[in-house]
């Protein structure tokens, strides 16, 4: 008798502790589904901030060592590059110098945030697959102030002899093939000289180097710079024209750009990736579309 009211009291107790077990089922499903979701929104931050840093950090890279993005701030590119261009510059092209790993960001101050690397120093270059070649479009640091980095085209190499007599370039001396083309239209007045009071129709022209390269180049009439010295260019060095030859502070100003040193170079122009003109406003975004120059997209600087 005594053994069947244990079996019966157990069975009680353990009813009664299943009973408020399945009572409480619900409960414990709520918080465990809370846990679990709170462990899910966490792996999916986690996860997106790992795909972020590594973004950055692939472009970081590609920055870094590979491709550098840059825009046109000025007209002496004329007609070949205009002001609000973006482009990709290869860094491979020349090999690395000591401004190859120069990396700065800055905020809405004219002072950088961020700076990067400028503590590598060696001179020439290294890792390249080529030198600088004469029409090259090149972007070099200012050799006046190599915070500061200009783009120009490769006309005289090591060694070379050049000239301006009459507005006609001369190589080692020969004259640099030279034929009028049709005029170039710049209704902005962005590439004159003059800026707004400049002429909106301007001669264009149409060189052709020893090597074969050709661009075209623009002609405002005479000027200071259509007559000068003969200059020789030093070992290491280049010598480097903007193809907007009368609004170009370039290689014929020896107290300013000069003879640019291999080390300055940071890379080959290539292509053009974005363009807008000059007029555009980030607060005006109703007038992008029309404001883009969408067919100067993916163009190749040649």
């Amino acid at each position: 008798m005594k053994a069947a009211l244990l079996r019966c009291t157990q069975a009680k107790q353990y009813m009664s502790v299943n009973l408020g077990g399945l009572l409480r089922g619900p409960e414990n499903m709520s918080d465990k589904s809370a846990v679990m979701g709170e462990k899910t929104a966490a792996g999916e931050i986690w996860e997106t901030a790992k795909v972020i840093v590594q973004a950055l950090a692939i472009a970081f890279f590609v920055r870094l060592f590979l491709f550098q993005p840059f825009n046109i701030p000025s007209a002496s590119m004329y007609p070949t590059l205009n002001i609000g261009d973006y482009l990709f510059v290869s860094k491979l092209s020349y090999g690395y110098g000591k401004y190859s790993f120069n990396f700065q960001f800055g905020g809405f101050s004219g002072d950088p945030i961020v700076k990067c690397c400028s503590f590598v120093n060696f001179p020439g270059r290294e890792f390249g697959f080529g030198v600088p070649q004469r029409g090259d479009v090149a972007v070099f640091k200012y050799p006046q102030d190599t915070s500061v980095d200009y783009i120009k085209r490769v006309i005289g190499l090591p060694g070379d002899h050049i000239k301006m007599t009459a507005g006609v370039l001369s190589i080692n001396g020969a004259q640099v093939k030279k034929e009028r083309i049709e005029d170039y239209i710049d209704p902005n007045r962005d590439a004159s000289p003059q800026g707004a009071a400049g002429p909106a129709v301007v001669a264009q022209f149409r060189e052709t180097l020893p090597n074969g390269v050709q661009y075209n180049v623009l002609d405002y009439g005479e000027s200071s710079e259509d007559n000068t010295q003969e200059y020789v260019v030093p070992e290491n060095h280049y010598f480097m024209m903007g193809d907007n030859r009368d609004n170009s502070a370039d290689s014929r100003f020896l107290n300013g750009v000069g003879y640019v040193p291999i080390e300055n170079f940071v890379g080959h122009a290539n292509v053009i990736f974005f363009s807008f003109k000059p007029e555009a406003s980030l607060f005006r975004p109703w007038e992008w579309p029309l404001l883009i120059r969408w067919s100067r997209f993916f163009n190749w600087v040649r």
